[in-house]
């Protein structure tokens, strides 16, 4: 479905910003003071400098709808494309972004410090700025390349 194809490069390119530039997983104010120094610029300041992108229920319904638009990207078919192949890395992508950024609300919401297993934490905690890189570059290649194989 179209829509699902559109959702998809929308939410992946939202979410690759958030998970890159939004400072959703600084523990305390000395690390977010610290990032914020490393990785200046425009966009930066757009995306972290507005509260819309660091507001809790932004973060859940970007993590929610990411989320569900990957698991229907493997469902869904456009026409003329391959069953679950043809849409594998946006799929991936969303389902990743989705599921760090859902992470991000958790951490943020929950009153005690939770433990991670140390893949998790590795992987969608230390490495969030890797998955927005990658939620942004499925986004972008879906858009320009909709009809390729894995894209």
């Amino acid at each position: 479905m179209l829509q699902f194809y559109f959702l998809s490069i929308l939410l992946n390119l939202i979410t690759g910003l958030v998970l890159i530039y939004a400072d959703i997983f600084a523990d305390d104010a000395g690390k977010s003071e610290k990032t914020s120094e490393k990785s200046g610029g425009k966009i930066k300041d757009l995306v972290s400098g507005t509260a819309f992108f660091s507001n809790k229920t932004f973060l859940l319904v970007v993590g929610i709808l990411s989320a569900f638009t990957g698991v229907m990207k493997l469902l869904s078919v456009v026409r003329n494309d391959i069953p679950v192949i043809g849409d594998l890395l946006p799929s991936l992508a969303g389902l990743l972004g989705g599921f760090s950024v859902i992470l991000a609300y958790y951490r943020m919401t929950s009153a005690e410090k939770i433990s991670l297993p140390d893949i998790v934490e590795k992987v969608f905690v230390d490495g969030h700025k890797y998955i927005g890189v990658f939620c942004i570059t499925a986004g972008l290649l879906h858009f320009i390349f909709p009809g390729v194989l894995f894209f």
